[in-house]
C-alpha cells in the first residue's frame, strides 16, 4: 500500500490559498491576510506554518530575519490530491457519486454546467 501524501486541514488550506495568491510571504503577511476571515493570533499562524513545513506542505526560506514561506506544491495539484483523497475516503472511488453529490449539494450556474459538459466531452474523446 503506498503512503499517502498528507492532506492539508481546513486551516492549512486557508494559508495555502494566501500563498498561492500572494506568492512567497512572511508569517506577518499571511497573518494579516487571514485576519479578516479568521480570528486567530499571530502565534497560531506561525505554529500552523511550522506544522505545514514539517508536513512538507510549504517550504521555508530562513536566509532573512523574517522567514519566508511558499507553497511546496501548486494549487491544482493540491486540489487534485484533496479531491482524490475525498473520492477514496467518502465515495469509495466513485467519481459518479462525487459529481452527483456536488451537483445536488449546491447551486450550479448555467455557465458551470456548460463547462462541466465540455470537460466530460473532452474526457470521453480522450478515451477513444
Amino acid at each position: 500500500m503506498k503512503a499517502r501524501k498528507p492532506q492539508p486541514t481546513d486551516a492549512e488550506l486557508l494559508i495555502l490559498n494566501v500563498l498561492w495568491r500572494r506568492g512567497p510571504s512572511t508569517v506577518r503577511q499571511v497573518h494579516e491576510e487571514l485576519a479578516p476571515q479568521r480570528d486567530t493570533g499571530y502565534t497560531t499562524t506561525l505554529k500552523l506554518l511550522q506544522i505545514m513545513h514539517e508536513k512538507g506542505l510549504v517550504r521555508r526560506d530562513t536566509s532573512e530575519r523574517s522567514h519566508v514561506y511558499e507553497a511546496a506544491c501548486g494549487e491544482a495539484a493540491t486540489k487534485r490530491g484533496v479531491v482524490g483523497d475525498l473520492l477514496d475516503r467518502v465515495f469509495e472511488g466513485s467519481a459518479r457519486q462525487l459529481v452527483m453529490q456536488a451537483l445536488e449539494a449546491g447551486k450550479v450556474s448555467a455557465d458551470e454546467l456548460r463547462e462541466i459538459r465540455r470537460l466530460i466531452e473532452r474526457k470521453e474523446r480522450g478515451r477513444r
